[in-house]
């Protein structure tokens, strides 16, 4: 395993796996886990029991043109989940930026023979913030092959029922209490779910006791909220909540995310007032 490391003021504040040695029904995939408070407090979980695929914070997408870049078994019109060999791998390719604080990389989205779905071209930073309180910046850009459209999609336009809409950019958080969610106008994971509200807020415990709070923004043209805190506490920039996303042959999807992430609990005033601070 090769893990890069973001700092702010010289504390690590998040560990990037950039190639896991996973087996293909874990989705292999770069992600950020463990990713801390600065004050030390990890607020991801990576290969939880519950789902074992679900790795700390990562692009992640269950139906690219059929290939399933999640994990886990796939959820197939009118049959259900269902295991299938169908697992392919978001692989490294070039680096480009390797700082204390930021890095770029290129890599391609591939199916399980190896054909690339998509090239990806991604950069990610840590921000100080003031009052203790640190910035994760995610930005990239998905490039379709130049003679066919891609189409992504998800459990729920494959047919699951109950706002199953996930896949995008996902955060596995952990929390020894039950989290707690909301936005500027809903409260709750039933209200919040499936939203697209400017901004997203997620309070809970860590591991070793220390609360902590995450504030999310990003969402792109008909991209959705998709949250969970009773089953396990995760959020997600999804890409294709209640219908499939296609990036047509040739061109480029965009995207642009932060997440605060600060000691304590929050208020709702606090966790507006970051969410809506100029970068």
């Amino acid at each position: 395993m090769t893990a890069e490391r973001l700092l702010v003021g010289g504390t690590e504040v998040a560990r990037y796996e950039v190639d896991p040695q996973l087996a293909p029904r874990h989705g292999p995939r770069p992600y950020l886990h463990p990713v801390r408070t600065r004050t030390g407090t990890v607020v991801t979980d990576a290969l939880p029991a519950d789902h074992v695929w679900h790795l700390g914070a990562s692009l992640a997408v269950p139906d690219v043109d059929g290939t399933n870049l999640w994990g886990g078994r796939s959820y197939l019109r009118d049959v259900g989940y269902t295991w299938r060999d169908d697992h392919g791998r978001i692989a490294h390719t070039d680096w480009e930026t390797r700082a204390p604080d930021r890095l770029a990389h290129r890599l391609q989205w591939r199916d399980p023979a190896g054909r690339v779905l998509l090239n990806e071209h991604r950069r990610l930073g840590a921000v100080g913030l003031p009052g203790g309180a640190w910035r994760l910046e995610l930005d990239y850009t998905l490039t379709a092959p130049p003679d066919r459209d891609v189409a992504l999609g998800s459990p729920a336009t494959n047919g699951r029922p109950g706002g199953a809409g996930y896949g995008g950019f996902f955060w596995r958080a952990v929390s020894a209490d039950p989290a707690r969610t909301w936005t500027a106008g809903a409260v709750g994971e039933e209200a919040v779910n499936g939203s697209a509200e400017p901004w997203l807020a997620l309070t809970g415990t860590g591991p070793g006791g220390g609360a902590y709070t995450l504030v999310f923004t990003g969402l792109g043209d008909g991209d959705r909220w998709f949250v969970r805190t009773a089953m396990y506490p995760g959020v997600c920039v999804a890409f294709a909540f209640d219908r499939p996303c296609r990036i047509p042959a040739g061109s480029r999807r965009r995207a642009r995310h932060r997440v605060i992430v600060a000691d304590g609990h929050l208020s709702a005033d606090a966790a507006a007032t970051l969410a809506e601070s100029p970068d």
